[in-house]
């Protein structure tokens, strides 16, 4: 038996090792691992779900033990300091000397750290390793802004992993544009806007000069002269290979790092073989995990005796990063001669899609995405063949030509880049009983690598003919929907309960606020009491809104934006004696921003006192009932449009719902309050009121649709009654009244017939339900105020109680506050 030694067990190492394993049926190979780390091969490609539940186990790859296999020896906490190619040896660490008759060096790369002065710095990380997110949750306590060094896919995900741990941030890349290796300028124009929407400072086309201790935080001096106050400096700068080893052992390297390799991914030496971000093929060293897996797979093959090859990877990306779909493809610069280039850009939308086609725009070459990314399984797959339609029409906004569908894929297509996995091949595994993405992944391993192609095996699994699950998601078979009627019939109401009798595993961030939310629609207590406060994302675990500077907003609510002369003076004070911001939005509010985290209980205090409560800004839940002045006031009034609408926020605040909901009423047919453009929608008519449902802004605006005409106010009521608790059982996860009815079959006829004509008879039960929330209702602010636990949470420095962030800074700009950008004077708290 031949004896393989394999340096480094990350995610290719480990593929390797699995794919020799699978092939040698005549036990040809003993292999021993030799791991760095102290823990066996993990996805360090789902690195940043890590924050989720801080449980390092659910990263763990599948079988990365090798338990029970007795041709395998790994081998942890072992890294080699010595290969001896002579003798066909390596030493480790500890002192074990080790034979071999082929060594496979899979030792991955390093993070590139600038060698900027003070790099080194306490308060400055690397993003590559589990022990690194360890090491950035301890020090992120008590801050509440980071850096990142380096807007590239790492970048932008330790940027995420800031945000989920409670800190606005600043990105800065010495690029022109974010992710400059995947997308162009104007992709990486509409990705650098959609990321500081999000509250994240970027700084392009600067770098990093220095980093100094600054009171208990750092100063980040740049490149341009400006300077960025920070808790702390992750540097994620790109990667460069592990190839000491090499270096020392005289194998050929790479003049950009990385063992040379051939395309038998063979070293110099015959008896060498590199794979992943350690190998250098034709000059270039691959940082994907599919060319990585690609080269496992080649040498797993050689190692038997086959003739298997690596070519020029596909390096097509898809990623998701700080919620916004990125996507490139095949040439997705267009550095082929004579490519032209089709461009969709609609900054208001924040969609951004451009394909690379060939001179005579027949054939494929690349493409961008940018916002939207659900086209890439069906276009990746095309690079370089003949396009099925106008390529114009194959990126253009809904309603245009035909979406590109599956049956314009030919069978060789893959639909899998980091398995070479073929559309033809999912079908036929879809036909021999793999009837889930579940299974196709065991049975073709494609979606087991980036997880890109899972949207696409879903769409193949229903070509086929198979039904697609609703799951919430992996810790749950039920949707939304179901997991509403589970907790209202069996009387479950904490989530770990309802894990452990209908879901598996730790829950995500995804069932996680879901699962909250159905709980606080269920009357379930304060939303941070017990169990459910860890549950919530970060403006409801304040009840605030976070702003981009660290600092929250507060909303009082001031129904259908009535409001006398003394709460405005209490308004005005408050805003006066903490100094915050004020500004009157759209929906009728005043809000306050610029609190800090220990400010906000004070600032309650204040105005709980004088009358207010929370508005419910922060959360899924009703915001507002915008109001016109109504017949009281205005000569074309009606009927007493304000009255309603105060009558109407009074009953549904602090109903929780799948999204925001938002709602109006106009005194007559001139619309003033807008009442089409929002969820519930009511105006006045001379014999009583008209009502309009599934409306909203944003990105997507929709005209609400009329349901019902000239009801009285009773039954006005009693139908939105029903509307709303249908609407909370049965709505998707985040999924805005407009899209809940689109989606329904039968769309808004089914409605009519559920909640206007009673056909499911359940209109009697809606009511009652919504009875119970009404007469529960308790203000949340005032929850808080009145449970020393809960008021324990909102302290900026929990060893410090009352201290001031230093970090956080503002600049006086037309009479009032606003956060302090680069290079402007700032005004201390």
């Amino acid at each position: 038996m031949k004896h393989l030694v394999v340096i480094g067990h990350g995610m290719v190492g480990h593929r390797l090792v699995q794919a020799l394993r699978a092939r040698d049926t005549a036990g040809e190979w003993r292999i021993t691992v030799l791991a760095e780390e102290a823990r066996p091969a993990y996805d360090r490609v789902a690195l940043s779900s890590y924050v989720d539940d801080w449980d390092a186990a659910r990263l763990q790859l599948d079988g990365a033990g090798f338990a029970g296999d007795p041709h395998v020896d790994l081998r942890l906490g072992a890294p080699v300091v010595e290969i001896e190619r002579e003798a066909r040896v390596v030493r480790t660490v500890t002192g074990h000397v080790l034979g071999y008759d082929a060594l496979v060096l899979a030792t991955g790369s390093s993070p590139f750290v600038p060698p900027v002065p003070g790099h080194d710095l306490p308060g400055c990380f690397t993003y590559r390793t589990i022990e690194d997110l360890d090491a950035i949750r301890s020090a992120a306590k008590g801050h509440t802004t980071g850096v990142v060094v380096g807007g590239g896919l790492l970048g932008l995900e330790a940027a995420n992993v800031l945000r989920g741990l409670g800190l606005g941030g600043h990105v800065i890349e010495l690029a022109p544009r974010l992710m400059p290796l995947q997308v162009d300028e104007g992709g990486g124009a509409l990705l650098r806007r959609t990321v500081e929407d999000m509250g994240l400072e970027v700084h392009c086309g600067v770098s990093v000069s220095e980093v100094r201790r600054h009171g208990d935080g750092l100063l980040v001096n740049l490149s341009d002269g400006g300077n960025v106050h920070t808790g702390l400096v992750v540097f994620s700068a790109g990667v460069r290979p592990r190839d000491e080893l090499f270096r020392t052992a005289g194998l050929d390297v790479a003049e950009r790092g990385g063992a040379v390799v051939d395309d038998t991914c063979r070293t110099s030496d015959p008896d060498v073989w590199a794979v992943g971000e350690c190998a250098s093929f034709d000059g270039r060293a691959y940082g994907l995990v599919a060319p990585g897996y690609a080269m496992a797979e080649t040498v797993a093959d050689r190692l038997l005796g086959g003739d298997a090859t690596f070519s020029t990877p596909d390096t097509s990306t898809k990623l998701k990063l700080l919620g916004v779909d990125v996507a490139s493809f095949g040439d997705a610069h267009a550095t082929t001669a004579g490519a032209l280039e089709v461009v969709h850009n609609d900054p208001v939308t924040g969609v951004y899609k451009k394909l690379v086609v060939s001179d005579d725009a027949t054939t494929l070459l690349g493409g961008v995405l940018v916002g939207d990314a659900s086209a890439y399984g069906s276009l990746r797959p095309l690079v370089g063949r003949a396009l099925p339609a106008d390529p114009g029409s194959l990126i253009g906004p809904p309603g245009g030509a035909p979406a590109l569908g599956l049956d314009a894929l030919p069978a060789d297509a893959q639909v899998c880049s980091c398995h070479a996995v073929t559309k033809v091949t999912v079908e036929k595994a879809v036909h021999d009983g793999c009837h889930d993405v579940p299974a196709l992944k065991t049975c073709t391993k494609a979606g087991t690598g980036c997880g890109s192609c899972v949207p696409m095996l879903k769409q193949l699994l229903v070509s086929c003919g198979v039904e697609q699950s609703k799951a919430l998601c992996e810790h749950f078979d039920h949707s939304r929907a179901e997991l509403f009627e589970i907790l209202r019939a069996t009387g479950i109401r904490t989530f770990s309960a309802l894990l452990a009798r209908h879901g598996r595993g730790r829950g995500c961030d995804i069932c996680k606020p879901t699962v909250a939310s159905i709980l606080a629609s269920l009357g379930s207590g304060h939303v941070l009491d017990g169990e459910q406060a860890a549950l919530q994302d970060t403006n409801d675990h304040f009840l605030a809104n976070l702003q981009r500077n660290g600092t929250y907003s507060v909303v009082p609510r001031i129904p259908g934006g009535e409001i006398t002369p003394e709460k405005l003076l209490v308004i005005a004070e408050v805003a006066r004696d903490f100094a915050l911001y004020t500004k009157i939005t759209g929906g009728q509010r005043i809000d306050l921003f610029g609190a800090t985290v220990d400010q906000l209980p004070q600032i309650w205090r204040r105005l709980v006192d004088a009358g207010f409560e929370s508005g419910h800004a922060y959360g899924k839940a009703l915001r507002t009932v915008k109001s016109c002045v109504g017949e009281a006031w205005c000569r074309y009034g009606v009927q007493d449009s304000v009255g309603l609408a105060i009558e109407l926020e009074l009953r549904y605040r602090g109903l929780r719902a799948p999204h925001k909901i938002k709602a109006a009423v106009s005194g007559c047919a001139r619309e003033c309050a807008e009442a089409r453009s929002k969820d519930i929608g009511v105006i006045a008519t001379e014999n009583g009121w008209n009502l309009y449902v599934g409306g909203n802004g944003g990105f997507t605006p929709r005209h609400a649709d009329l349901l019902v005409s000239d009801v009285d106010k009773r039954s006005l009521l009693a139908l939105i009654d029903r509307f709303l608790m249908f609407y909370v059982r049965t709505a998707d996860r985040l999924q805005r009244t407009s899209a809940w009815v689109e989606a329904m079959d039968g769309g808004l006829d089914h409605l009519r017939e559920v909640i206007v004509e009673d056909s499911l008879g359940i209109c009697a039960e809606l009511e009652l339900a919504m009875a119970a929330h009404v007469d529960s209702y308790a203000d949340e602010w005032r929850g808080v105020l009145e449970d020393p636990v809960k008021l324990a949470r909102f302290t900026s420095f929990v060893n410090a109680p009352g201290t001031p962030d230093p970090t956080i800074s503002f600049r006086a700009e037309r009479g009032q506050k606003v956060p302090v950008p680069l290079g402007v004077p700032e005004v201390r708290r």
